[in-house]
């Protein structure tokens, strides 16, 4: 999935200002399919498979959001003192958006490869690159979660 953001940017044109984008996208265009299926995936599931119930929380999880000051917690997939659009177009939501992009993209080219691709196929191979990647994604989590959520909110 991530490298399918290089073959959309070498599409759009990005070539022209940086050489990483420089490749032949033609040759990547059928990856493309994923990023479908994904989006696809995704429709079918919120629109037919989802039930509507609560999503069900560790009471203790529920305490902690309910002390950043998320309300409502488990209601929705996506809470919306995020991702209303309110808060998503406000300056807090954009840089909030920015920086996460800039760094998800930056791990990613990094560890040459996603979340997954190390998780799923790295550490079923064996890889030792995957086994330090996977721990490292883990360390960062937990950072994230225990000490820079409760800064952000």
């Amino acid at each position: 999935m991530s490298s399918n953001l290089r073959t959309l940017c070498s599409i759009g044109g990005a070539g022209k200002y940086a050489d990483f984008f420089r490749f032949d996208w033609k040759a990547q265009r059928w990856n493309l399919t994923v990023v479908l299926g994904a989006i696809i995936g995704g429709f079918i599931s919120v629109q037919f498979l989802s039930d509507g119930s609560e999503i069900v929380l560790n009471p203790e999880t529920i305490s902690d959001l309910n002390q950043l000051g998320f309300e409502n917690v488990g209601a929705t997939l996506l809470p919306s003192e995020i991702y209303a659009w309110d808060n998503v177009l406000s300056l807090k939501g954009m840089a909030i958006l920015i920086v996460a992009g800039f760094l998800v993209g930056f791990g990613t080219r990094y560890a040459g490869g996603c979340t997954s691709g190390h998780a799923i196929t790295g550490l079923s191979n064996l890889q030792l690159p995957s086994l330090i990647a996977v721990v490292g994604f883990f360390l960062g989590g937990l950072v994230m979660t225990h000490f820079l959520l409760p800064l952000i909110f």
